[in-house]
């Protein structure tokens, strides 16, 4: 089986990364460089996150329907912005 998720344009990861990073922060999600700002040591004694995964990019302690929240709207503001492209709204 091949791995099928390829970007068709590899230079936009770094475009996206930045783009799902101001949503999370527009959704009031903990995570990247906020989460340093967070009581981390706290959260890790009581289990709620792993020391061990504790890092930049942990996405781990958001719950799936957040980050789908993420997802989607990243998803509704590019086709927003093909569209303002595409027909000059």
């Amino acid at each position: 089986m091949s791995k099928t998720n390829k970007k068709v344009v590899p230079e936009s990861g770094k475009a996206l990364d930045i783009l799902k990073y101001e949503i999370a922060a527009e959704l009031g999600l903990p995570v990247g460089k906020q989460m340093a700002s967070m009581n981390v040591e706290f959260a890790t004694e009581l289990g709620s996150i792993p020391s061990q995964q504790v890092k930049e990019d942990y996405w781990g302690h958001i719950a799936s329907r957040d980050a789908g929240a993420v997802g989607g709207t990243i998803t509704s503001r590019l086709i927003k912005k093909a569209e303002e492209t595409l027909f000059g709204l």
